[in-house]
Order: C-alpha cells, then sequence, then structure tokens
C-alpha cells in the first residue's frame, strides 16, 4: 500500500457501513458563474484526479447563472495545493470563479424539529420575504434550504427550516403573514408529508365559487335574504342546521327544472380542476362534502371524476321542491364524520389525510384531517387551521404537498391537457 492510500482519510466503501468521521478533513468547493453543459462534469472529473469522494453537492441555476457546491474529502497529503491550483485552473477555463474552503467533517447536523415552511405571493417582495427569515430565525429556527415551487399565478418558495418545533414556527409566523400581503403555510418535515392520500373539501366558496344554496334562492326571489343567513352561519354565528332548514324553506314551491339551472351556473374555482387530476395522477383518493345539495355534488363528482361526494338533499314532490331536506344533516360534526368515513373506506388512517374548507362548519373536519387548510376562510377558520392560503387558486394546496407547477404542466403536456384547463 502505497504512502497516499495509508495516508486518506477513511472513505465510504472502505468496509461495510463506513462514513468519514465527524472530524475527517474535507474541502467545500464553490464554482460559480454563467451556466453551460458540462460544468458539473467537468468539476467532478477534475477532482476524480485527487482521488476524493463527495460527501454532499448542492446545485442551483438562476436566470441561466450557475452555483455549484461540492463538499469532498481532502485529497492524500501534500496534494491539497495541487487540487486548489487545478480547480482554479479549470474554472478559469470556463470562465467561472473558484472559491476552495477547508474544513472538518460534513455540513452541521440539522437541528431538532423540521419543516417546510411555504411562502406564497402576489407578488412576493423583498420586504416580505426579509420578514419572514427574521421570524424564522427569531423562533429559533435555521433556514437550511430555500427552493421555488412556483413562478405563477403566485410565486410560491418553500424553506426547509430546522431547530424549532412546526407549532413554535406556525404561532411566530401566522400573525405577520397577512399584515405582509402573503401566505405561510408551516408543515411538519417527513414522510408523513409525502404519505397523504385522501384529499376531502369542502364545496362552496372552495370547490366552487359559488354558494349553491344562492344560486336556488335566486330563482326564488329571495337571494339578499338567504345571503345574510348563509353568512352568519359561516361566520359561526348561527347554528348550521336552524339555519340550513331556515333557508331551504324559502325555497319552497320552486320547480325542479331549476336544479339544471343551477348546475349550469355552478363555476369552479380557479386551479380545481388541475388539483384534483394531479391528485389523482399521484393515487390520491379525492372527495368533497358539502353543507349544500347533493343536487349539485353528485354532478360534480362525475364531472370531475372525484371518488367521493357527500351533502345534504333537497326534497323533491309533485315536480316541486317542499322546502325540507331529506335525511341526516351534513354539518360541522358531519363532516368530521364523513371524512373518517371516506378514510376508511379508503383504507387510509386520518393521519394521511388533508381537508380543505373555508367556513366555520369545516372547523372540525379541518381538526380531524391530517393535514387542515384554510382556504380564503373566515378569520375563526384561518387561526384554527393548520395553515392557510388566500390566494384565488385552489391548485396551491398541492404546493404545501411539495409539488411544484413545473411538474404539473410537465404532467399536463405528457397527458396533452391544454394550459389552463
Amino acid at each position: 500500500m502505497d504512502d497516499a492510500s495509508q495516508s486518506r482519510p477513511l472513505r465510504p466503501g472502505d468496509e461495510p457501513g463506513a462514513v468519514p468521521p465527524a472530524d475527517v478533513p474535507t474541502l467545500l468547493v464553490k464554482i460559480f458563474g454563467k451556466d453551460r453543459p458540462g460544468i458539473t462534469a467537468g468539476l467532478f472529473d477534475t477532482l476524480a484526479a485527487y482521488t476524493v469522494d463527495v460527501i454532499d453537492i448542492e446545485q442551483v441555476v438562476t436566470r441561466g447563472r450557475i452555483v455549484l457546491c461540492a463538499l469532498v474529502t481532502a485529497p492524500a497529503r501534500g496534494a491539497e495545493g495541487d487540487l486548489r491550483a487545478t480547480v482554479h485552473g479549470w474554472a478559469e477555463s470556463m470562465k467561472l470563479q473558484a472559491e476552495i474552503i477547508s474544513g472538518r467533517g460534513d455540513n452541521r447536523p440539522r437541528g431538532e424539529g423540521r419543516s417546510h415552511v411555504t411562502v406564497l405571493g402576489q407578488p412576493l417582495t423583498a420586504e416580505s420575504t426579509a420578514a419572514i427569515a427574521a421570524l424564522i430565525t427569531g423562533a429559533g429556527g435555521n433556514i437550511d434550504r430555500i427552493f421555488r415551487l412556483a413562478k405563477y399565478p403566485v410565486t410560491a418558495v418553500e424553506f426547509a427550516v430546522s431547530g424549532a418545533e412546526p407549532a413554535v414556527l406556525r404561532s411566530a409566523l401566522a400573525p405577520q403573514a397577512a399584515a405582509r400581503g402573503v401566505d405561510v403555510a408551516v408543515v411538519p418535515a417527513g414522510l408523513q408529508r409525502r404519505a397523504q392520500r385522501l384529499v376531502v373539501m369542502d364545496v362552496d366558496s372552495t370547490v366552487i365559487q359559488d354558494e349553491v344554496i344562492e344560486l336556488f334562492a335566486a330563482h326564488a326571489g329571495c337571494e339578499d335574504e338567504v345571503a345574510e343567513v348563509t353568512a352568519a352561519a359561516m361566520r359561526g354565528e348561527l347554528d348550521f342546521e336552524q339555519s340550513l332548514h331556515a333557508r331551504v324553506a324559502l325555497l319552497k314551491g320552486l320547480d325542479v327544472s331549476v336544479v339544471d339551472k343551477v348546475r349550469a351556473e355552478v363555476r369552479l374555482t380557479p386551479g380545481a380542476r388541475t388539483l384534483i387530476r394531479t391528485l389523482k395522477r399521484l393515487g390520491y383518493q379525492v372527495g368533497v362534502v358539502s353543507g349544500g345539495f347533493t343536487q349539485v355534488t353528485d354532478d360534480l363528482k362525475e364531472r370531475l371524476g372525484l371518488d367521493f361526494a357527500a351533502a345534504n338533499t333537497l326534497e323533491v314532490a309533485d315536480g316541486r321542491l317542499t322546502g325540507r331536506v331529506t335525511g341526516p344533516i351534513v354539518d360541522r360534526a358531519g363532516k368530521a364524520r364523513l371524512l373518517r368515513e371516506f378514510a376508511a373506506q379508503a383504507g387510509v388512517p386520518l393521519s394521511q389525510t388533508v381537508a380543505v374548507g373555508d367556513g366555520a362548519n369545516d372547523l372540525d373536519m379541518l381538526n380531524a384531517a391530517g393535514l387542515g387548510v384554510a382556504f380564503n376562510a373566515k378569520p375563526l377558520v384561518r387561526q384554527a387551521a393548520d395553515t392557510a392560503v388566500n390566494v384565488p387558486f385552489l391548485d396551491t394546496v398541492l404546493y404545501l404537498l411539495g409539488i411544484t407547477r413545473e411538474e404539473v404542466e410537465a404532467a399536463d403536456a405528457l397527458d396533452g391537457v391544454p394550459t389552463g384547463a
């Protein structure tokens, strides 16, 4: 065995399970400049001549500028100077800049408590980004990595944070987010985030832009009266079941043909189709629960390819609405019950479910799910939910699951789905 092999640090593969000791000499090699094909291969081809091992790599390309960082074991004794000169020479030949820093060991360990902090802005300003970063630091967190999830229709970035528990981060960030004009969602890191396999959503003002009972009320000439009661119920000021019966009574006598008219008037929330289509591609099961009516949710289930749908049912007799509903009422407790039923039918534990809603009658469902998302919700709901999104695009929920806009568009293009469909 020659001197070089005797002096080099222990490397992975020298013996089963071997890893570099924490104090092994290392070099952090940083390359930056104009991106072009072959830079990554060229750097490691240059390093290969010195028989070093790769411990970590990070590479980012922004507007055609590359930053490539490689953490490698130090070369054989006496060869570091030559390695530095060779790397700098290669970088200059590529019209790049190089920086090499000596040290020991791997990157410092990440602290306990790891989270994904997703920040959404329209736009995302430097001021709001600075504020969010400062709040993370103030809560004891360290930003380990930042990654862009989407550049339109909102800017979405994800901070990988360690050193602070998710609940602490959420408490620190949530009050400031609205004041800064951004949405901030904190989700615990780990395998659990990737394992959520059932998404259940509210319908009115979530999957669709409308309140269905108000659409019916417009045909009955009592829209303003119904809208006032609906708003009070969604704020939690009225008992939902009582308000439902009071509003439905005003529809008495409407011809059943109004159902088809209301179905035609329903407007999907921007991003709803994209969200559902993407979730289905990933193997998720998707359902809706509504304090509205099966006369609409059954149609949505068929149109959107949903796995589950549940709502109240308007009673019809002699071709007219009777002003009553039939069967169990889907209220606040009913939505949580249906989430559990859907999860059981899907074979998915509650910890692997996501619930999305906007009103007070969604709170039990949001709290029962593994991840509860308040979507353009009332203040009471935003404060109680795990996380809140306040932009008018339902597919932003995908970003909370770590799915990027580029991944969605690539899948759509592969399937021939038109942009924006």
